[in-house]
């Protein structure tokens, strides 16, 4: 059964500025080490990867229903690709406590100027 469902869109730019102005520190607030290692290896097109995640992140909080409150930790979210590409996610901390048990489905786009996440939350009877 569907128990949630949460979508963000973001402007590139606002996540190249904030990785400009505010680097590390807003990198490992948002990021998982995973991601950040991932995003770098695109090195003219970083921004771009950065951003997805970024979305994927919020679309989840939607999905959650709380958005960035009640205890949420960006950095307790972190989305990985499988060998064919296809995103998925994986929780720590928290989150996984209390969302690990549900199956979760995401989907990434972006542009040259924004970036797209869809996040679909499955409970599991």
């Amino acid at each position: 059964m569907i128990t949630g469902i949460g979508i963000d869109i973001i402007e590139i730019p606002r996540i190249a500025e904030s990785i400009s102005k505010y680097g590390e520190r807003f990198l490992n607030r948002i990021y998982t080490a995973h991601e950040i290692r991932y995003c770098d290896s695109f090195a003219k097109h970083k921004e771009l990867h950065y951003a997805a995640r970024f979305a994927a992140k919020e679309a989840f909080s939607k999905a959650i229903g709380t958005g960035i409150t009640d205890g949420f930790k960006f950095n307790e979210i972190c989305v990985q690709n499988e060998e064919n590409g296809k995103p998925f996610i994986v929780l720590s901390g928290g989150l996984k406590e209390k969302w690990g048990g549900r199956l979760t489905h995401i989907s990434l786009s972006h542009t040259e100027t924004n970036a797209v996440a869809m996040v679909v939350i499955e409970t599991i009877e």
